[in-house]
């Protein structure tokens, strides 16, 4: 008879103890939270969110109604706002599969810092979701809009911030761990796309408009300090710091001929160098970018088979390019003396020592900071044919 130790039968039992499900939760008792909108009412928070209802979603024709409900709950904070959303909800709000977190102005103002400790902290949350800012309308509202390709409308704030940072210059995307860096790493504040709702009425005498008449667009770039709200950049000055950010994958720009009209130009690739030098003891950044680009329209008279043109294109977009991160970095400088760019985490790089005695002063020094820019742009295709559609027909 052969004889199991003790021991070895102890250990069995704790092993098949400690794997099961003590932590199990039924689907059927979770609401899959989908986007979150934080609000100021009074002194207290507002929460709203976007829980998606099962049985509304992937089907040709929904049953009853939208695929996602919108509960909410006002409290002193956030985390007892969480727990009074059962007020409402007939199920427990599961944050494991947030998409978009939306912040009001009034919020992102006061201070995000707080607002983001109980998101960061809650183990059961993931930090891949998109963090933005309700611009000129409420966090609330901008859940309540339904969108015409995607189910879940969280869903499609997602996917829309994601392509459109891909291949459009002035729109950045920000995840909540990236923002968490930002806000702690030195010499470097952080900036956050805006959302916002465009209304039109409908056309009269139709039944139907297949273009709907709220809508959601993403608009401009809010800059912070520290962890507050300073102010917006314009579509101009968001593509500068992106560039100099490094964060342009692909876009199109423009160049104005001799004419008047217009050349397109689309950016194939991008990278863009930051870094710190000293000049009698004092920093200045040089900001050097390297550009790919094909010509993607023309429609003006230009030959674009003589080697003189091309050059002159390429002078042109290396100097709109410098005047778009120029354009960036002084309002940033003399407007908002706010340093959204990480040129203080460069100098900190480049020499601890020195930011060891300008660091807690950066603000002022920055508004003085020297910048040099380097740019170099490469046209690599005209295209199928040389010259404007337009000016080919009038040769004919």
């Amino acid at each position: 008879m052969i004889r199991i130790p003790r021991g070895l039968v102890v250990g069995i039992l704790l092993i098949m103890v400690l794997t099961s499900c003590w932590d199990r939760r039924e689907l059927n008792e979770l609401g899959i939270l989908a986007g979150v909108a934080i609000d100021k009412v009074g002194n207290q928070y507002q929460l709203s969110v976007q829980v998606v209802v099962p049985g509304e979603v992937g089907t040709r024709a929904r049953k009853y109604g939208a695929p996602v409900t919108l509960f909410q709950a006002t409290a002193p904070t956030l985390f007892e706002a969480f727990r009074k959303l059962t007020e409402t909800s007939p199920r427990k709000i599961y944050t494991a599969h947030i998409r978009v977190l939306i912040l009001s102005e009034a919020i992102a103002q006061e201070g995000i810092a707080k607002v983001l400790d109980l998101l960061v902290r809650n183990p059961e949350t993931r930090v891949d979701y998109y963090v933005m800012v309700a611009r000129k309308t409420s966090a609330e509202n901008i859940l309540k809009i339904l969108t015409p390709l995607d189910n879940i409308p969280a869903e499609a704030l997602f996917h829309s911030l994601d392509t459109s940072s891909k291949v459009w210059a002035p729109i950045t995307k920000v995840t909540v761990d990236i923002l968490i860096d930002q806000l702690m790493t030195k010499g470097m504040n952080p900036v956050l796309p805006g959302i916002s709702i465009v209304e039109h009425g409908l056309a009269e005498n139709k039944v139907e408009d297949i273009d709907p008449p709220v809508k959601l667009r993403y608009s401009g770039l809010a800059a912070f300090k520290n962890d507050k709200l300073v102010g917006w950049l314009t579509t101009d000055e968001g593509k500068g710091y992106n560039y100099i950010q490094n964060q342009v994958k692909s876009t199109v720009g423009t160049i104005h001929c001799p004419d008047g009209k217009l050349i397109s130009l689309e950016v194939l690739r991008s990278h863009t160098d930051v870094k710190s030098f000293m000049e009698q003891e004092d920093p200045y950044m040089q900001v050097a970018i390297k550009m790919d680009v094909n010509i993607g329209e023309v429609t003006c008279h230009i030959n674009l088979n003589e080697p003189q043109t091309i050059e002159w294109l390429q002078k042109e977009a290396e100097h709109d390019l410098e005047a778009l991160m120029k354009k960036s970095v002084e309002v940033m400088q003399k407007k908002y003396k706010v340093d959204i760019f990480g040129f203080g985490q460069a100098t900190y790089e480049a020499s601890p020592k020195l930011w060891k005695s300008i660091g807690d002063d950066w603000d002022n020094h920055f508004a003085d900071l020297k910048v040099v820019y380097q740019t170099s742009i490469n046209i690599r295709n005209i295209g199928m044919i040389t010259n404007s559609v337009e000016k080919r027909m009038k040769e004919k």
